[in-house]
């Protein structure tokens, strides 16, 4: 089998369950690279001692397997390729393509003779069926695509060039985005033109496939307004604002919050609560929406430049959920701050974002949330600054280094 890049992080997550009944159920947008953590699960189950006949590896997409649609005829391509009674993993890649697959994976799973890994590329794969028939039988492993320290680390193992000047390497992963394949290529051209192909394919296999949409210019239209305003607070109310006074186009709550739905289960989106920190609730209404990955947004755009405000957040959004922070953004009274990250259950940790503050104005404003908040849960200031300060024991860490280096809160 070919060499692939390993991700440690999600290797992490999965190595405890590789001999269990649990089913292993491995999420994340199309592309960013589940496929191949799948063949890196099965390399480690090789150098550890596992005969390849014991490793059934079906990858849907591929030609070869383009006409299985049913369980069927998926249950006739296991059983073939189950040649004695000896424990199997069992490695299924896009199943959501297979109709009726959930009683079929049960199944395998009650011989207690089988350990099972399935990929799906949205969040259809864990509605319905799956979680009725599994509960309490499958765990599920979120993959985000690639973070800068996996960014950086994958070009080393393809032998890319790797810019010298790593705050420079850091504004290119920006643009580039991290789906594992752009790497392959050299021109950004090529690269943005890759990242707009995986979208196409999105709304195609992922969200037309699983959906009824009546009007898919309007969907477009808010698939475009949330993507380019990530990181800002949106309502289903802002929206339908937007819709109305800037494009005079009327439509109903149901239908806008429907679509932003639709975009989160096909996880080109993902919602970040507002929470009030006085009074411990989540306040209803407004969200914050941040990209999978911010290729995206930078493939539907002409302009490249980049805000680094929002790109900020969304790159440490992106970054902490990788490593199963839970994020929410704070409220305390008239001030934001930009993310409290839960670890575990009752490990908290307040964060600003900022490109800098060498702005007098601008260092009190990042500052002052963390005086209002009484805790005293640890308080960290993330920007690009190189000269850094440390304040009533608030934690100033540059960003770039911060993420570069794998590094935990």
């Amino acid at each position: 089998m070919e060499e692939v890049y390993k991700r440690e992080e999600y290797l992490k997550k999965i190595r405890g369950f590789y001999n269990d009944d649990m089913i292993k159920v491995i999420t994340g947008i199309r592309r960013c690279g589940k496929s191949f953590f799948l063949k890196s699960i099965i390399r480690e189950l090789i150098d550890n001692g596992t005969k390849e006949k014991d490793i059934i590896y079906i990858e849907l997409d591929k030609k070869e397997y383009k006409d299985v649609v049913t369980s069927k005829q998926l249950e006739k391509i296991i059983d073939e390729k189950i040649t004695d009674k000896d424990f199997k993993y069992l490695l299924i890649d896009e199943i959501q393509n297979v109709k009726n697959f959930e009683s079929l994976i049960n199944a395998y799973r009650e011989t207690n003779n089988m350990s099972i890994f399935i990929t799906g590329s949205n969040s259809y794969l864990l509605s319905g069926e799956l979680v009725t028939k599994l509960t309490g039988r499958y765990i599920e492993i979120e993959m985000m695509p690639l973070s800068f320290y996996e960014y950086v680390d994958m070009k080393k193992f393809l032998n890319k060039n790797i810019n010298p000047n790593i705050y420079l390497e850091f504004e290119e992963y920006i643009r580039n985005g991290g789906f594992p394949k752009s790497l392959y290529y050299d021109n950004y051209d090529e690269k943005i033109t890759y990242t707009s192909s995986v979208i196409n394919q999105i709304f195609e296999k992922d969200i037309i496939t699983n959906n009824k949409i009546k009007d898919k210019a309007l969907f477009e239209l808010i698939e475009k307004f949330v993507i380019n305003n990530f990181g800002a607070i949106i309502s289903i109310k802002s929206i339908q604002d937007h819709l109305k006074n800037n494009l005079k186009i009327n439509t109903d709550r149901r239908t806008i919050k429907r679509y932003l739905d639709i975009l989160e289960k096909a996880k080109i989106i993902y919602s970040c609560d507002l929470f009030d920190i006085k009074s411990k609730t989540i306040l209803k209404g407004e969200k914050k929406y941040y990209l999978a990955d911010l290729s995206i947004y930078y493939s539907l755009n002409t302009d490249n430049r980049i805000n680094y405000g929002p790109v900020l957040e969304n790159v440490m959004y992106s970054y902490l959920k990788s490593k199963n922070y839970k994020l929410s953004v704070g409220h305390i009274g008239k001030l934001e701050c930009d993310f409290i990250a839960r670890e575990n259950y009752d490990n908290y940790y307040y964060i600003q974002i900022s490109k800098d503050i060498s702005n007098k104005e601008t260092e009190e404003r990042e500052f002052r949330p963390f005086y209002v908040i009484k805790d005293l849960y640890p308080r960290y200031l993330f920007t690009m600054d190189m000269l850094l300060q440390r304040r009533d024991g608030i934690n100033h860490v540059n960003i770039v280094d911060f993420i570069y280096g794998n590094k935990n809160l």
